[in-house]
């Protein structure tokens, strides 16, 4: 009877699994069809949200295809620059050449005769230049190889480029692969590209100056090509050496959304949808900056950023870092751009003692905007001092006080608590409460860029752009014109780069 009861329950039981997983399956079922309904759903909708931009223009689909690469055969500076001038020929006759009537704005950078035509300044500041003193006894007293930033051009370092010149420098400024002409340029550049370009230049400098030193600033992604060839010099003894680096906004560190994104251009390219490739789409209005960016862009910064921090890492643990070359780094507390914290935590916390500096421009503690912001940036910059071993001398321009306008440079030196505070003879503009990504390199009078005393502008003038009136009306975006363009304390800057590099101008 026992053993039947038994039998009677172990068949019970095997009937209970089967019915059991039956069931399930009938509630899993039909919710996992609900839930990939919604999975797909999202994305179809995420899909069209980021599809639905302005129209692309010519601009934005036009291929040049005189652009230097990586595998190109360019082997000097002077092929490099002939290669040039045969893809801004192409780009008259693909581009100006061919724009229709309905986009002959007079703020449209590639209509002929606008305000925004970059053929109104002289020179065309999208072009590589080259600034050579004037030949004496002594020679140039250094070479300066200039990188500006990523949308950028050689417009955006003119002005230290012609006070070095001034000073007897011999000053390149390189026009990076996939600037100056049109923002798909940047949709198939990489950063191999970009870096490749670099050393062509500083093999001409050395040719030119002889045995004086070579000095690198680098601008935003600038500053990440900079990095990076010096690493590479450190490697390579063919490459000509670097006897100290100016880093402006530097891209040490970007967001890790920038390398997920390059997934939107997949999708794009999958299904044909051409604006996939883009971030954003606007109005070009900028003659030396593309306001477009294309995904591509924020891809190969983060490919580079990546690049460099390994090398970095791989260097400081063979303790090989000794002979980077000394570093002057320029950041805006407040940056929207690249993260400034990632300047300390993945170049300078490497870095053994050897002069280097941080200079942070503090933002404005005395006009009533600090409580608006969405952070304080004064924590991160505590976390900088309270590094025990800093290995760097860290400078706070900062209030002198609070409710003083007037700045001081406030710094510590390497491994110091205690600052010491040296008075300047600047005070922060009336309404301006920080400094931004895109202001440090220009001077408060430059004519493109420059604030309420700007020189005259051959074109349009975008730095005082501040007008009220009804939304969208505007060709420039209001967050455009809101940005602060212009650095109110510039000759700190230009002051300091010229003290490092030897190149200080003479009492008076």
């Amino acid at each position: 009877m026992r053993g039947k009861l038994n039998d009677e329950l172990v068949s019970m039981k095997k009937k209970m699994k089967r019915r059991i997983p039956r069931v399930l399956l009938r509630v899993l079922k039909p919710l996992a069809y609900a839930v990939a309904g919604v999975i797909c759903t999202l994305l179809v909708v995420g899909i069209i949200a980021l599809n639905n931009k302005p129209e692309l223009k010519l601009w934005h689909t036009a291929d040049l295809d005189e652009e230097f690469t990586a595998e190109s055969s360019i082997k000097s500076f002077a092929d490099y620059l002939a290669l040039e001038d045969r893809l801004f020929a192409q780009l008259n006759t693909e581009v100006y050449d061919r724009i229709e009537p309905d986009e002959t704005q007079m703020i449209s950078r590639y209509h002929r005769g606008s305000l925004s035509d970059p053929e109104r300044w002289s020179p065309n500041w999208n072009r590589s230049f080259e600034l050579v003193p004037t030949p004496d006894n002594a020679g140039p007293k250094a070479g300066v190889l200039l990188l500006h930033g990523l949308t950028d051009s050689p417009y955006s370092l003119r002005n230290l480029g012609r006070s070095l010149h001034e000073q007897g420098a011999h000053v390149i400024g390189l026009r990076v692969p996939g600037h100056g002409t049109i923002p798909s340029a940047l949709t198939h550049t990489t950063w191999q590209d970009m870096a490749g370009a670099v050393p062509l230049a500083m093999r001409h400098l050395r040719k030119e100056i002889g045995d004086r030193p070579i000095y690198m600033i680098g601008y935003s992604n600038g500053g990440a090509l900079a990095v990076h060839y010096a690493l590479s010099s450190m490697e390579d003894s063919e490459l000509p050496p670097v006897k100290g680096i100016v880093l402006i906004s530097p891209e040490i560190g970007v967001s890790r959304m920038a390398g997920l994104a390059v997934w939107q251009e997949r999708f794009g390219s999958l299904l044909g949808l051409e604006n996939l490739a883009w971030s954003s789409v606007h109005s070009e209005y900028d003659p030396f900056k593309y306001v477009s960016f294309p995904v591509n862009a924020g891809n190969l910064a983060h490919e580079l950023t990546k690049v460099n921090r390994e090398k970095i890492a791989r260097l400081a643990a063979a303790k090989e870092l000794g002979s980077f070359p000394p570093v002057l780094a320029f950041q805006s507390a407040l940056d929207s751009t690249v993260l400034a914290s990632a300047l300390v935590r993945d170049l300078f916390a490497y870095l053994p003692d050897k002069g280097h500096e941080l200079v942070a421009f503090d933002v404005n503690r005395t006009n009533g905007a600090t409580p608006l912001l969405n952070h304080d940036p004064k924590s991160d910059l505590g976390l900088v001092l309270e590094e025990p071993d800093r290995a760097f001398v860290f400078s706070l321009l900062t209030n002198a006080s609070s409710g003083d306008e007037r700045m001081v440079v406030r710094k510590w030196g390497i491994r110091q608590t205690a600052p010491v505070d040296v008075e300047t003879p600047f005070s922060w503009p009336r309404g301006v409460y920080s400094l931004s990504h895109v202001a440090l390199p220009f001077p408060p009078d430059d004519p493109l860029y420059g604030g309420p005393n700007a020189g005259k502008s051959p074109g349009l003038q975008i730095g005082n752009a501040a007008l009220r009136g009804e939304k969208g009306a505007i060709t420039i975006p209001a967050q455009d014109m809101l940005r602060l363009r212009w650095n109110p304390f510039y000759p700190y800057l230009e002051e300091r780069i010229m003290e490092t590099f030897g190149l200080g101008r003479d009492p008076e």
